[in-house]
């Protein structure tokens, strides 16, 4: 148990030992406001409205930080037990998973307080969530040893053993960058880049008075656009064009470097994209094949301008367009995971999802970048589709097919009527389709206003049967039948035989001739 009531002390099962840039670099930490000073550093951000679990795993009687989990606090109170679970449920199975169960957990609640409230009144009312977070890791047989509240620029614990082991109004945090843990995280290259509500500022859609004239320029950019991505001749066409419009885009980012400051550098890249370029990419990377590829530039001179590009068009995505925002924050999640920065990556495909909890590329780069998997198996799938089209222009003309959904007839050769130009490609009339007597079956006469079209009966014909002839379809068919007057068909000696006659008025004939094939 922690004690709370002095400046030093220790965790009753050991000192948890925060690891720098290499073993030697180490700082220990013995008290909770130690353990409150280190969350920022532990999560590179710091965190707002938000339930914080670290994973402690022991090493010779000493914890050591393992696996973190963050998630956003639920503004209902009946959500509260559903997130401590899967919060829980998570870290304590990933950790398993990587082969190391934790052996204790520390807990944070990050909230500040509403307009009528005091950071006590927010300790008083997460108190059901601390308790909840306990509970469910104690059923996974991992304890929680400290359980903290940070708002308002103090700290209170919910572990305290006695009713007056810490003061009503809390403790006072250090102030940010003054501590040992801030220097020896300054000196291993560790950064933390503010609050995450800074963070996702850089991914929300506008609610600047440009927002109305960026909806309009979505508006009508999508009367024209949307029907081409819809036509499968027209598709492959709109690829193209987005593509070469974000490569202009990435080279005018490129050829003007960003500003200092998150706030400055994004307010430049709005000033490069106008309106209608804005919204031709946006629309246009509605389209699977323009998504894929775009997810190619991903590294070297093209990771930082694209980086750039996705932002910015996700800042776009304003008013009813905010699904649209899938892709370039799917995007700009890609790009980042790959240029090794996980905190941006895993915001943006939350965001990602949260735009469209359905969208299958987020979801996957999402579970695959909790997980801790190395993007590189992404990378040189990419590399390699990118590769092949450079090399072969057959395998550029197979994509495109792909792309416009194109299949490859499979009815055989086609041949053309001599006879009538223009006319329909000949069909092959299979044997099934001919008449019990050899004659063409009968089929239901074709509009007047189809052109005419000839039939050709393939295979052989049975012995003494009189050979089909050719039919022809449409208004050169000749005179069409009677209103009212039954169907006729072929018999085996060429009379016509009305439906629904007697059978046996039926002349069948004889031999191989009169009988069904």
């Amino acid at each position: 148990m922690t004690n709370h009531s002095e400046t030093t002390g220790s965790f009753e099962n050991g000192d948890i030992a925060y690891d720098g840039s290499a073993p030697e670099h180490q700082v220990t930490l013995r008290t909770p406001a130690e353990l409150a000073d280190a969350l920022p550093y532990l999560l590179g951000y710091r965190p707002e409205d938000s339930i914080v679990l670290v994973a402690l795993n022991g090493r010779g009687g000493r914890g050591r930080f393992g696996g973190r989990a963050r998630l956003g606090i639920p503004a209902s109170k009946d959500d509260w037990p559903f997130a401590a679970r899967q919060l829980a449920h998570g870290l304590i199975t990933g950790s398993e998973r990587r082969g190391a169960k934790p052996e204790q957990m520390v807990a944070f609640l990050c909230q500040e307080p509403a307009a009528d409230e005091s950071g006590r009144d927010v300790v008083r009312r997460l108190e059901p969530l601390a308790q909840k977070l306990r509970t469910e890791c104690g059923h996974l047989d991992v304890p929680v040893i400290e359980a903290l509240c940070i708002s308002d620029g103090r700290f209170w614990s919910y572990c305290c053993p006695t009713d007056g082991c810490c003061p009503d109004d809390g403790l006072p945090m250090g102030l940010p960058g003054t501590s040992v843990l801030a220097a020896a995280a300054a000196y291993a290259g560790v950064q933390v880049r503010g609050s995450l509500k800074e963070l996702r500022a850089r991914l929300l859609p506008w609610e600047t008075a440009a927002a109305l004239e960026q909806e309009i320029a979505l508006d009508t950019a999508g009367l024209s656009l949307v029907p081409r991505i819809l036509d499968e001749v027209e598709r492959a066409s709109v690829v193209e064009e987005t593509l070469k419009l974000a490569e202009r885009v990435m080279t005018r980012f490129a050829e003007t470097p960003s500003l200092p400051g998150d706030a400055r550098a994004d307010l430049r890249d709005d000033q490069l994209l106008d309106h209608e370029e804005a919204a031709a990419l946006i629309l246009g990377l509605q389209d699977r094949t323009t998504r894929d590829r775009a997810a190619e530039w991903m590294e070297g001179d093209e990771e930082g301008p694209a980086l750039r590009l996705w932002r910015a068009l996700a800042r776009r995505c304003v008013g009813p367009y905010g699904e649209h925002a899938a892709a370039p924050l799917t995007l700009a999640g890609w790009v980042a995971w790959s240029a090794g920065d996980q905190l941006e990556a895993r915001e943006a495909l939350a965001m990602a999802l949260g735009a469209d909890p359905d969208y299958l590329f987020a979801r996957l780069l999402h579970q695959a970048c909790n997980e801790g998997l190395d993007p590189e198996s992404v990378r040189r799938c990419l590399r390699a589709e990118r590769q092949g089209r450079a090399r072969s222009k057959t395998a550029d003309a197979g994509a495109v097919a792909a792309a416009v959904g194109t299949e490859t007839p499979q009815d055989g050769p086609i041949t053309r009527d001599d006879a009538a130009a223009g006319a329909d490609a000949v069909a092959t009339v299979p044997r099934e389709a001919i008449g019990t007597d050899g004659g063409a079956a009968p089929t239901a006469p074709e509009p007047p206003s189809r052109p005419c079209r000839r039939r050709r009966v393939d295979g052989p014909v049975p012995v003494g049967s009189r050979p089909a002839t050719s039919r022809t379809d449409g208004p050169c068919a000749g005179p069409s039948r009677t209103p009212g007057r039954p169907r006729t068909r072929t018999s085996g000696r060429g009379g016509p035989r009305r439906r629904g006659a007697d059978k046996s008025g039926a002349d069948r004939g004889s031999g191989a001739a009169g009988k069904r094939p």
